[in-house]
């Protein structure tokens, strides 16, 4: 299982939690926490979303690695159970990255899946 992995919840990797810490610090909102979601669309069906959000909805489950809150709805939890979240440096560029167990099948740039 990858480093932090969760069992049925999201999780992110030591590396995803420092690179969020200093996101969520410019953020200067101490309420403001990472939401992870799942939309329809992308070229595959599904694709990521990540945004900053301060406001919890009743179907929002918390996680929490360092300090550093993951926010998931209830429906793309469905989809993203087991997944760790990462934060991948290389030439193609910087972004976080999803490592999904629930994928079938991602496109080539890991934006999108199908199940």
């Amino acid at each position: 299982m990858p480093d932090g992995a969760l069992q049925d919840g999201v999780n992110i990797t030591e590396r995803g939690a420092a690179r969020l810490k200093l996101l969520l610090a410019d953020e200067k909102n101490p309420n403001a926490k990472f939401r992870v979601s799942v939309l329809g669309g992308g070229c595959s069906g599904f694709q990521y979303s990540f945004s900053f959000d301060d406001v919890l909805n009743t179907d929002d489950k918390v996680f929490e690695r360092n300090g550093v809150p993951i926010v998931v709805d209830e429906i793309s939890l469905d989809l993203l159970g087991g997944a760790v979240v990462d934060w991948k440096e290389d030439l193609s560029g910087a972004m976080f990255v999803i490592e999904n167990p629930n994928a079938a099948s991602s496109c080539g740039c890991g934006s999108s899946f199908s199940i």
